[in-house]
């Protein structure tokens, strides 16, 4: 840092002096010139040929001069860039005029401190009048005097830094000062002084005034919170669950208020430190300071939204035109599962899912598009986290992508909907919830089983209601009856047991089938045709009951598995039957 102060002095002393000596040669070309045109005066009138040579010597020095001003221009201009001058102030807060350079050894800052300490003089002067403050030019300054007395003086560089001449900056420079020890004058006196005293007295007794009424009310409040609460208050209850009880609510009002309270109070206190402090000239830079505190966050923000309001339309443009085409995609997807539309190969089915992937797609997009516009979006803490958070989604969801694409491919599979009796695995149920993620299954035990989709995908999956509704799911048993039974009659037996099984549709008509002749007995296996696959366990116990009953009533005796008696058939009487199912 010193270093750099030191480099930047350095520079300031060079260019000043290359500045000063630009000036010395320009006065000395002004003079030059002054001498030239009065020799042409003086010459004869048949001295042409001199004149015109005279005459050229001056419009050179013209040129060399308007060559040299407008390098001082350039090299003042450069020097704005790193040096911002030092104010000269009467009040600590009220900037009469900026030093820029240097007079000799006397830097802009002793200039400024030296001009500051004798008007200061000047304005604690009760015998001043400011028709005494004049300006004398001399051959390097123009001097501002009070009286006898030199104040400072203005030299041809101090003008150049303020694009004008010396007796120009003089002049407005005088005039500043009289004015800014005239306002002193004003603001100092005792008059004034205790008129600011009486009205900072008087907001100090309002100040009071308001904490006390202040104090009072939110008592009140309190108060009536308590007895409202007490009898009005039933808590807060989210599906059952007591979130808020009646003294908890209570609890939070009164936070709530005293909170409201305490800012109140803040702002209050705030504001009258503003006035105070602004009451007086030796405390109102104070007043300017807080003020800054809640001006300049209000101005920075105003001047942010105004640069970046046209970043905001376009990211309100580029919105509007993606939920338009958002509403149209759904308007199709609309279309689609009403059947109004239909598309070859496409299934109404479909059109939710595909129109839900649709729409993260768009956003997705959208967001990237919108991306660039957003505030902060170059900034490094911005691209961090997004680097941060795309390590995390690439290495914490991978086996949640696996599923994610295995739930993709069975919504377009259609392997199985919502409500279908499917088996996957050695898992049996009626299908739950069709995440995307996994897949939920309630078993004939009441069992909710969660099956990933990767597995689903992976692994046998059978649907036993995909065709009921059409078709009819065929649900079958085998028995193995001997040869001595003739098949006609198991048959017979058979098909009766399935007709009087509930449920059993009776168009299409059960069949039986011959599955295989084993060594000691026929293997049959009956069909039938059943609408609702949800209930096969149901209608499965009912089969085998009617099958039982039916043989027995026949006197066939079942051979499966592997079972023979040597004992009658007992047949069940028909009233005992009745009276115990």
């Amino acid at each position: 840092m010193a270093k750099d102060d030191s480099s930047r002095m350095q520079m300031l002393g060079s260019q000043s002096q290359i500045i000063g000596e630009i000036q010395a040669i320009r006065i000395a070309d002004s003079v030059k010139m002054a001498t030239l045109e009065r020799e042409i005066r003086e010459l004869k009138s048949y001295e042409q040929a001199k004149k015109k040579a005279l005459q050229r010597e001056i419009d050179n020095t013209r040129l060399q001069d308007s060559i040299r001003s407008l390098d001082q221009r350039k090299r003042i201009d450069s020097l704005r860039q790193i040096e911002h001058g030092y104010p000269v102030v009467l009040f600590p807060h009220d900037t009469i005029y900026t030093i820029y350079s240097n007079i000799g050894a006397f830097t802009p800052k002793e200039r400024a401190a030296s001009q500051e300490k004798r008007i200061q003089e000047l304005a604690t002067d009760y015998q001043f009048n400011p028709d005494s403050l004049v300006v004398r030019p001399s051959e390097t300054t123009s001097d501002i005097c009070y009286k006898d007395r030199i104040i400072f003086g203005v030299t041809d560089v101090d003008a150049l830094w303020e694009a004008t001449d010396r007796n120009s900056l003089a002049l407005r420079n005088k005039a500043k000062i009289a004015a800014a020890i005239i306002i002193y004058r004003e603001e100092t006196n005792w008059r004034t002084i205790l008129k600011n005293a009486g009205i900072a007295l008087a907001i100090l007794i309002l100040f009071g005034t308001f904490l006390h009424f202040m104090n009072r009310l939110f008592r009140l409040i309190r108060r009536k919170i308590e007895s409202y609460g007490a009898t009005r208050m039933k808590g807060f209850n989210i599906k059952g669950y007591a979130l808020l009880d009646t003294n908890r609510e209570i609890k939070i009002a009164v936070f709530i208020t005293t909170i409201l309270k305490w800012v109140m109070i803040l702002i209050v206190v705030y504001f009258t430190l503003l006035i105070l402090f602004g009451l007086f000239p030796w405390t109102r830079h104070i007043s300017d300071t807080l003020l800054g505190f809640f001006l300049n966050p209000l101005v920075a923000m105003f001047r942010a939204l105004v640069i970046y309001l046209p970043n905001l339309f376009t990211i309100v443009v580029i919105v509007f035109v993606f939920r338009l085409v958002i509403k149209g995609i759904r308007f199709l997807k609309s279309e689609i599962e009403n059947e109004s539309l239909k598309i070859p190969g496409f299934h109404p089915d479909l059109a939710n899912p595909t129109f839900q992937i649709i729409r993260v797609l768009t956003y997705s997009f959208m967001f990237v598009v919108i991306f660039p516009y957003l505030p902060g979006s170059e900034s490094p803490v911005f691209k961090g986290v997004s680097v941060f958070l795309g390590v995390i989604l690439t290495f914490g969801s991978s086996g949640s992508l696996s599923n994610l694409v295995a739930g993709l491919v069975l919504t377009y599979m259609r392997s199985f909907r919502i409500g279908d009796r499917i088996r996957i695995g050695q898992d049996t149920g009626d299908v739950i919830e069709k995440g995307l993620l996994v897949t939920r299954i309630r078993t004939p035990k009441n069992e909710i089983i969660s099956i990933p989709n990767s597995n689903a995908l992976n692994t046998n999956l059978v649907n036993y209601s995909s065709d009921t509704t059409e078709r009819g799911l065929i649900i079958h048993s085998a028995i193995s009856i001997g040869y001595e039974a003739e098949w006609r009659l198991v048959y017979k037996l058979l098909l009766e047991a399935a007709r009087e099984t509930e449920y059993i549709e009776k168009e299409p008509t059960p069949f039986v089938l011959q599955t295989a002749l084993d060594d000691f007995y026929v293997s049959y296996q009956i069909n039938a045709y059943l609408k609702n696959a949800n209930i096969q366990a149901f209608v499965y116990s009912h089969l085998y009951e009617k099958i039982q009953d039916k043989f027995n009533e026949a006197g066939v005796q079942i051979m499966s598995p592997h079972y023979e008696r040597d004992k009658e058939i007992v047949v069940i009487p028909e009233k005992y039957r009745k009276k115990h199912k």
